[in-house]
């Protein structure tokens, strides 16, 4: 018998935010709505003006499903760099477009400020002044906050650099700012990459971006749902909540779990979100490339969140003067850059901790590659043996920075270094291993999966392309049945939404 009742709460359900179940790419929710959405979306092919409110309106929802009422934060953030960025484009006098460019930093990072960093401060300033006590704020993060505010600080700033034009209508801003597959975690899109895009019509897919963006999605839900969760939940998460119940071993074992954890988890959202925006006729570019293999710490940021790390060197190394200025003043604008990029990602000491170790390490990198022509050589221009080395090496370098990061505070972050160097306790392994063996299966497969040639990664893209559409079909179908065969929770939210 049809229960009406039931089918209104179903529904009702799909129209209200729930804090404790945000809406994320890897969700069989999500998968249904985007069924839903792309069946509708393929007949607006030619219909522009319908298709842009269509997509708005479907990612301004999702937003909503993951943020809230924050989405008229979104809105807001929309209406107010849209209207600054139009303004910068008719003032011509030099002090005016000044004016107008602190105006848009000074509402992007006081909105970032306020919700990232109001009770960072008021620790800072009880510790300042002993006596007097400011109670913490019950501030909710909004979901993405990060990623969107310097996705539209770019574009004004761009504007004020005569970089772009700005967009002529609101609404095309707004879907700019509010196109769903990278707006909660990534990629930060430019908008000189991709408002062009929006004005194509009709909207057309090829058959390799058809294709790419299959595998990507295939690939991205295995990364996250399969490997990145199982290895959280069953391992990584047991040893940094009490790092001292465990052996040195078991610690190590965490922190290169956690290594690839993260790199699984947050390239996952990345290929999730590219193969989503190529379904629908939009590119973005890579944010992830292979950034375990790199030989040195400069490369590992050039191929590790590519997006942000582009964004920090072109809005803020380069802007604080880059490496014009002679070699102190670089390492300087290093350390600022890196200190800065830790702070982004929380409020917190073990995220400068992290950013000052990393800034460290592209400082020291820069001042040996200086003095030394024997380092001079990069990436695949290393001889065999030495780039093996520079991998091991700066693997472990990273690895050592994942310990702060992940940690839920910097005394628990030391207590995985000392357990780690102080009680190590070799004879275990075997007993770890086997209870373990699942876990360390998958963190194998992790790492060697990665390791591939990229080639290998090439043509697995195109088996995929080349595969029917009911192939296809089966290999979603076929990555589902094993997330739902290995997860044993909810489905995890991605890393990044924290941030």
């Amino acid at each position: 018998m049809f229960d009406i009742a039931s089918l209104t709460d179903r529904i009702t359900a799909l129209l209200q935010y729930d804090s404790s179940s945000p809406l994320i790419f890897s969700s069989g929710l999500f998968l249904f709505l985007f069924l839903g959405f792309a069946f509708f979306y393929q007949f607006l092919r030619r219909a522009f003006l319908v298709r842009i409110l269509y997509v708005i309106c479907f990612s301004l929802y999702f937003y909503y499903k993951t943020s809230g009422w924050f989405v008229l934060l979104l809105v807001g953030l929309s209406l107010s760099d849209f209207t600054i960025g139009h303004f910068l484009a008719r003032v011509r006098a030099r002090a005016g477009r000044k004016a107008l460019l602190i105006l848009s930093l000074v509402l992007n990072l006081g909105m970032l400020c306020y919700f990232k960093y109001t009770n960072f401060f008021i620790e800072i300033l009880n510790g300042l002044r002993p006596g007097y006590w400011l109670d913490f704020q019950n501030i909710f993060l909004p979901v993405g906050i990060s990623f969107f505010t310097f996705q539209s600080m770019s574009y004004v700033i761009d504007i004020y650099r005569n970089r772009i034009h700005p967009v002529h209508r609101w609404i095309d801003y707004l879907f700019y700012l509010s196109f769903f597959p990278q707006l909660v975690a990534g990629p930060i899109v430019r908008a000189r990459d991709f408002i062009p895009q929006i004005y194509q019509n009709p909207i057309f897919v090829s058959r390799e971006m058809f294709g790419r963006g299959i595998y990507l999605i295939i690939a991205g839900l295995f990364k996250k749902a399969v490997i990145s969760d199982y290895i959280s939940l069953n391992f990584v998460d047991r040893v940094f909540d009490d790092p001292l119940l465990y052996s040195g071993f078991e610690n190590l074992m965490g922190v290169y779990g956690y290594a690839l954890q993260i790199y699984c988890d947050f390239s996952g959202y990345s290929d999730m979100a590219i193969g989503i925006a190529l379904l629908l006729g939009f590119r973005f570019n890579q944010n992830f490339d292979s950034p375990y293999k790199s030989a040195t710490i400069t490369e590992f940021w050039r191929r590790w969140h590519i997006s942000l790390s582009s964004w920090l060197k072109d809005y803020l190394y380069i802007s604080l003067g880059g490496n014009r200025k002679g070699k102190i003043r670089t390492y300087f604008n290093l350390m600022i850059t890196m200190l800065l990029g830790g702070l982004w990602h929380g409020a917190a000491a073990r995220f400068i901790l992290w950013g000052a170790w990393h800034g460290l390490g592209l400082a020291v990198h820069k001042a040996v590659m200086s003095v030394s022509s024997g380092f001079k050589a990069q990436g695949m221009d290393m001889p065999v043996w030495r780039r093996i080395i520079g991998m091991i090496i700066t693997f472990h370098f990273v690895c050592a920075g994942w310990i702060m990061f992940r940690a839920n505070d910097t005394q628990t972050g030391w207590q995985v270094i000392s357990q780690i160097f102080t009680d190590f306790r070799p004879e275990l392994i075997p007993q770890v291993v086997t209870g373990y063996l699942p876990v360390f299966s998958l963190i194998l497969l992790g790492y060697l999966l990665h390791l591939l040639p990229g080639k290998t990664e090439i043509w697995a893209e195109r088996m995929v392309t080349a595969t029917p559409l009911i192939g296809k079909a089966l290999l979603i179908v076929l990555v589902i049945w094993g997330v739902m065969l290995i997860k044993s929770s909810d489905v995890q939210p991605f890393i990044y939404f924290q941030f």
